[in-house]
């Protein structure tokens, strides 16, 4: 039951378990106070959600949330992204 629920995910999105789990773990561990990280993880959710992220947007995201610090407001990043 389990596999066939990831195999679900995985044709509705394009988008590999394990990627998924790979940016989950980032995200659980990542620093919010480090530019670097979260640019780096802002990146990898653009690569894979097959987004292009210019340069604005992504200053304007890593800005967002270096504000917030510990904390990641996923609906503000969201809005941020259409």
């Amino acid at each position: 039951m389990q596999r066939s629920f990831f195999n679900s995910i995985e044709k509705k999105t394009g988008v590999s378990m394990e990627e998924i789990f790979a940016l989950a773990n980032a995200i659980q561990h990542a620093d919010f106070k480090n530019e670097k990280q979260v640019r780096k993880i802002v990146r990898r959710v653009g690569k894979i959600s097959n987004r292009d992220i210019s340069k604005e947007l992504e200053d304007k995201i890593v800005n967002s949330i270096l504000q917030d610090g510990d904390s990641l407001d996923l609906d503000k990043i969201t809005k941020m992204m259409k």
